[in-house]
């Protein structure tokens, strides 16, 4: 790096993936001499990788192209501005309508060739590049250096699998991120090992319906996500997998078999079924019954009992009565959630659900949502408070809050603070469970409860 080096500042929005996929933008123009920017106001170029689920999200866009407007017109500065992710792929040139100050569009099926649209947007081109890439774009993304990726930390993204078939009347994924696509397992093994070898100990596989992952192997055979898991585990390094989000009409028996037998795969899940209501999951074109998202609910429980469960509700989806919202608390009290997200029904333009009669007053929709997220926080706050006093182990990948604490993650994702002389970031060790804070966990080393917590003796022998 030299003073004279390019600056890049990548800001993201929405799901886990596009975290991914502003790591690989940087990762990108890191041959070009690109280097991160601690702020816009000190980028050359400034991306913003938008995310097009929730409502009004092309608004939040434009709202912060002002604010780079103005920010250009008080120091003179001119970055190129780009848009990126699925606003980008939903709105498309009319962007470059809407808002004089960016430079190109890039969808999220075309940032690998980032660096020549770059070059376009330098000589006035305004590129927009929203296709879907017939070649592969991971095959020709820059694979990140070492130092990059020990930068990031011991915890890593890794896309296995992108787009969605499903079509949920609600969703947007399958217009902005297209069909189901799996990556082959050689090309994820090496990112893995790769990642593995600059010391990430943890790594989420990331899809928008990942439990559909199907890729070529190296046998010449589709392997499954279990088996993707199982090749996986057997990296030197790789203590913990995770993989995120699934769909219930996807999750097979494979799958559950590595819950039980897979130790690296983490006993947390997180899987959607959005409504309690088989009248309201059938217009969502869920393809599921609420009975049906429980019995797989009993049959995962049964081979892992330790597995905690996530989901995703939306409430106030077009013709939901007060039955259906009933149904949906009693689905969320059936099932017994550690966590989940919530949300209130957004009408996304182009999805058939946004043109249907019966849609909800935004008021119900908010005295709706506070009620679910109250029944949620309690099963989250009951499920903090079991662990006191358990055995669970902890990735450590931060400082803690407090002078002397470090902090990590359990195997169920909630932060843990603790102190732990002489342990660091990227250490597993095994800790017990002391108390429970608004949002994380507090814990001892395992060895150092007994004395800590005489009551704990037991729980800890």
């Amino acid at each position: 790096m030299t003073a004279s080096s390019p600056k890049l500042f990548v800001k993201s929005y929405g799901c886990q993936m596009n975290v991914y996929d502003a790591e690989r933008m940087a990762d990108a123009l890191a041959p070009e001499g690109y280097v991160a920017a601690s702020s816009a106001e000190d980028a050359d170029v400034i991306v913003l990788n938008t995310c097009h689920i929730r409502e009004k999200a092309a608004e939040k866009v434009y709202s912060e192209l002002g604010r780079i407007r103005k920010m250009k017109a008080q120091t003179g500065r001119s970055p190129i501005v780009a848009v990126a992710g699925c606003v980008a792929q939903a709105e498309g040139a009319e962007i470059l309508k809407r808002s004089s100050v960016v430079d190109l569009v890039v969808g999220p099926q075309s940032y690998q060739r980032l660096p020549e649209l770059l070059r376009g947007a330098k000589a006035g081109l305004k590129p927009v590049d929203t296709d879907f890439a017939v070649e592969d774009k991971f095959e020709r993304l820059v694979a990140p250096a070492p130092k990059a990726i020990r930068g990031r930390g011991v915890t890593a993204f890794l896309t296995v699998q992108e787009g969605c078939d499903k079509f949920c009347t609600f969703c947007v994924v399958p217009y902005t991120r297209g069909a189901e696509a799996s990556r082959p397992v050689s090309q994820i093994v090496a990112e893995a090992e790769r990642l593995a070898g600059a010391g990430v100990r943890e790594i989420t596989l990331l899809g928008q319906n990942v439990d559909a992952y199907h890729g070529d192997g190296p046998d010449g055979r589709v392997w499954s996500l279990a088996r993707l898991l199982y090749e996986l585990a057997k990296i030197p390094g790789v203590a913990r997998l995770r993989y995120t989000t699934s769909h219930p009409r996807d999750f097979d028996d494979d799958l559950i078999a590595a819950h039980r037998d897979l130790p690296a795969l983490m006993p947390y899940l997180h899987l959607p079924v959005q409504s309690g209501s088989d009248r309201i999951l059938a217009a969502m074109n869920r393809k599921h019954t609420a009975a049906e998202y429980l019995r797989l609910i009993e049959r995962i429980r049964s081979a892992q009992p330790d597995i905690a469960l996530s989901g995703d509700f939306i409430v106030g989806f077009p013709g939901e009565t007060d039955a259906d919202f009933e149904a949906t608390l009693k689905i969320v009290r059936d099932a017994a959630y550690a966590s989940a997200f919530t949300f209130k029904y957004s009408p996304r333009p182009g999805t058939p659900a946004a043109d249907r009669d019966g849609q909800i007053d935004e008021a119900l929709k908010s005295e709706r949502l506070q009620r679910l997220q109250a029944l949620i926080a309690e099963q989250q706050a009951a499920f903090a408070r079991s662990l006191i006093g358990r055995r669970i182990s902890v990735l450590l990948d931060r400082p803690g809050r407090d002078p002397g604490q470090i902090a990590g993650r359990s195997p169920y994702l909630q932060p843990v603070q603790l102190v732990a002389p002489g342990a660091a970031v990227g250490d597993l060790i095994d800790v017990v469970v002391t108390g429970v804070g608004t949002n994380s966990l507090f814990a001892a080393p395992a060895g150092d409860a007994r004395e800590a917590i005489p009551e704990l003796a037991e729980a800890t022998g």
